[in-house]
């Protein structure tokens, strides 16, 4: 049988300059920076008097004297001449300074951070002899030895600004150089070049960019320094820095002077500086989809509205029309639409469905920890008990975290801090939500690593993750979310990234937890033989609906939804062999799935 499949439509995605533009402070200061170098590129093409040109009769003429809209300096050279062409020469010195220290900076870091040892030994003790000067005062025995110029204090202050890109472009390659993609890459016959050029420039790229552009600003304002103090351009040439040194005589009788050129340093050094923040913003993929931009407000509904079918009076975490969209551009894409469920004391809900299908979205929700933006909670409630978590501030859901509702998370290594002990986590759990001495939480962190199955508890306390084995580190999950007894526990694929012995074990301790603290479990998994061991209750999620819920027992006997057919029938069975791909195949041939699953 033929059927026609047809194709999602594309994605919309803001392009980097639309994101640019939608940091105001970025586009400001990309505006004055435009406006600057434009004019200061047209300055040959302007109808203004020669900059060197001197004219002892009109000197120090105020601003706005016909044929010197800013006035003259002490010499009757024309102001708004010498402004322009003194900031194509600041400009040039600012960037170019940059891009040499840059270079200069990010070579030394390649290097030092891929070869360690006594290369970086002895590359980094070089950077420390430059950084143990202060660096103006540094530039400024450079200029001496090398003499005054314009030349000379570009060198100098190019010099001055390497370590601060070699430091961070070497920390960076010290965490590539083991990564599996450098060994990969070894392994394929790439030479340490290669290496460097293909796989551990392109990752610290965008630092150089980002620092580079935050760089730039203070270039051209060390550079002025110089140049006030008479190191840098020479006379009659003039860059701003010049022109305000020259003007510091004529601070009170002729003020235009010096805040003229000031007031330009001021504007180039701000807007590089707010380019550079916005540029920051940019190259993080996280803001890429969409954080420029603000989330909506919140929409409830009231408890009145639940359907008589979803609400229970016994119901302890009740979600209600639940509706959760993500920001793409300038396009909203649901993810959770109009999901509801309860969960009654005790119990155990099992939330299943593929990746990609709202799943982790819903269950975030409950505590407000979608991030957001790009996510948005665009409609619904969520109750615990008679408390509307929606509605709550930000104070109040962060003390309702943790305390009534808590999480366990899939990947327990990145959850949990690679820098503290296991046992400094606890306490730290413990001690957010209760007023406890140090050595009364630890007593209790160590009853509850000994509650969760932890052996030897009191020897594994001072222990960092790292050194726990998977299912160790879950069981210190599960530890730090009892720390402050919860009445709702929401576990969000806890068992995935175990073996499956493991998983039988943290199953087995999470059920007899049940049995003796009475918890309420929320459980999320992608696997129907999970949900038939632990939950009594199942709901079956697809596309950000459910689509079929009911008893346990019931959805596995007889399953009402071709998807959730298709679900079981994915879970192996013993002695099948090849019959379960057989199965499957069939499953699918004669339930034609939606175009939009494949």
């Amino acid at each position: 049988m033929s059927q026609t499949i047809t194709s999602p439509a594309p994605r919309y995605r803001q392009s980097l300059w639309a994101l640019l533009l939608a940091n105001r402070l970025a586009t400001l200061g990309l505006t004055l920076l435009v406006l600057a170098v434009a004019a200061a590129l047209a300055a040959p093409l302007l109808p203004i008097p020669d900059p060197d040109a001197t004219d002892l009769l009109n000197r120090l003429l105020p601003p706005f004297s016909p044929g010197h809209w800013l006035g003259t300096d002490p010499l009757g050279r024309d102001m708004l001449s010498r402004l322009l062409w003194g900031t194509r020469v600041s400009l040039a010195v600012g960037i170019c300074a940059t891009l040499l220290a840059a270079l200069l900076g990010t070579l030394i870091g390649l290097v030092a951070g891929y070869a360690g040892g006594k290369t970086d030994s002895l590359l980094m003790r070089l950077i420390d002899m430059l950084m143990a000067f202060p660096y103006i005062l540094l530039a400024l025995v450079i200029v001496a030895v090398l003499g005054p110029g314009l030349l000379n204090a570009l060198y100098a202050i190019a010099v001055v600004n390497i370590p601060f890109f070699a430091r961070n472009i070497r920390g960076l390659t010290v965490g590539l150089r083991q990564r599996d993609f450098i060994q990969a890459a070894r392994l394929s016959g790439k030479n340490h070049l290669q290496i460097l050029l293909t796989e551990v420039l392109p990752n610290v790229m965008p630092v150089v960019v980002v620092t580079m552009s935050t760089t730039v600003g203070w270039m051209i304002l060390e550079t002025a320094g110089l140049s006030f103090l008479g190191l840098g351009t020479q006379p009659p040439n003039a860059d701003l820095g010049s022109m305000l040194g020259q003007g510091r005589a004529q601070m009170f009788s002729a003020p235009h002077v010096s805040v003229v050129p000031g007031l330009m340093i001021f504007l180039l050094v701000m807007s590089f500086n707010l380019l550079g923040d916005g540029i920051r913003d940019l190259l993080d993929p996280r803001l890429k989809s969409g954080i420029l931009l603000r989330a909506r407000a919140v929409t409830t509904v009231t408890r009145s509205a639940v359907p008589p079918a979803v609400k229970g009076s016994d119901a302890l975490l009740e979600v209600v029309d639940l509706q959760v969209s993500f920001r793409s551009g300038r396009q909203s894409v649901a993810a959770v639409k109009g999901v509801s469920f309860h969960v009654a004391k005790g119990e155990c809900l099992g939330l299943i469905g593929e990746s990609g299908s709202g799943k982790s979205v819903t269950a975030l929700s409950v505590m407000g920890l979608v991030s957001s933006p790009p996510g948005e909670i665009t409609g619904g409630a969520i109750y615990v008990g008679a408390e509307e978590m929606l509605g709550l501030s930000q104070g109040q859901l962060q003390q309702r975290r943790g305390a009534r509702v808590a999480y366990i998370f899939q990947d327990p290594l990145t959850t949990l801090h690679p820098q503290f002990s296991i046992g400094a986590q606890i306490i730290e759990s413990i001690q957010a939500h209760q007023a406890m001495p140090k050595r009364a939480a630890k007593d209790k962190a160590l009853s509850l690593l000994v509650s969760v199955g932890i052996e030897d508890a009191a020897a594994r306390f001072d222990a960092f993750p790292h050194q726990l084995s998977g299912g160790q580190r879950q069981r210190v999950g599960i530890a730090m979310a009892l720390a402050n007894d919860p009445e709702i526990i929401i576990a969000d694929e806890p068992t995935t990234a175990l073996d499956v012995t493991v998983q039988a074990r943290i199953l087995d301790l999470l059920q007899q937890l049940r049995r003796e603290r009475g918890l309420t479990l929320l459980f999320i998994t992608h696997d129907f033989g999970v949900i038939a061991q632990i939950c009594d209750r199942v709901a079956v999620m697809r596309h950000g609906e459910i689509v079929e819920s009911g008893d346990t027992r019931s959805v596995l006997r007889d399953p009402q939804h071709d998807y959730t057919r298709r679900l079981i029938a994915s879970v192996p069975k013993l002695g099948q062999g090849r019959g379960f791909l057989k199965q499957v195949g069939e499953l699918y041939a004669t339930q034609k799935p939606q175009p939009e699953a494949l």
